[in-house]
């Protein structure tokens, strides 16, 4: 397996959002991310963002900012990303209290795993659960 740099996830799921200080906001306050950098530009709206949620993180920005990316995913629909999380109940229960749009609730799946899945401000679709596959390089 490739050296991942010392812990540090090689993977990251990329999202743009035309408010993308809301969306930090949701996903710190409902959904238990930690705000590891946001890099603003001269008129306010995010240039770069990462948050991490235990080992893994995900980079965001505002849309409408040019580039190649912003680009790229001008007509790209909406992102689906899956978070393990160790406890789902508590998790839920912590993104209901901040008005997450709940999709589907707290469920025991018949591989093993117990998750959720909620939208965000923007409409993409987040499932937080216990299914952590192992990646075996």
């Amino acid at each position: 397996m490739a050296d991942n740099g010392g812990g540090r996830p090689s993977v990251y799921p990329t999202l743009q959002y035309a408010d993308a200080k809301a969306a930090i906001r949701q996903l710190t306050e409902a959904f238990g991310f930690t705000e590891l950098a946001v890099y603003e530009d001269a008129d306010g709206s995010v240039a770069h963002a990462e948050l991490a949620q235990g080992n893994g993180a995900v980079m965001l920005g505002s849309k409408g900012k040019g580039g190649r990316f912003d680009e790229a995913m001008k007509s790209g629909g909406t992102t689906g990303v899956y978070v393990v999380v160790a406890d789902v109940d508590a998790h839920h229960r912590r993104a209901v209290e901040h008005g997450a749009e709940i999709l589907m609730p707290p469920t025991d799946q018949d591989y093993g795993s117990r998750d959720y899945m909620a939208r965000d401000l923007e409409g993409n679709v987040w499932s937080f659960g216990t299914y952590a596959p192992e990646v075996r390089g």
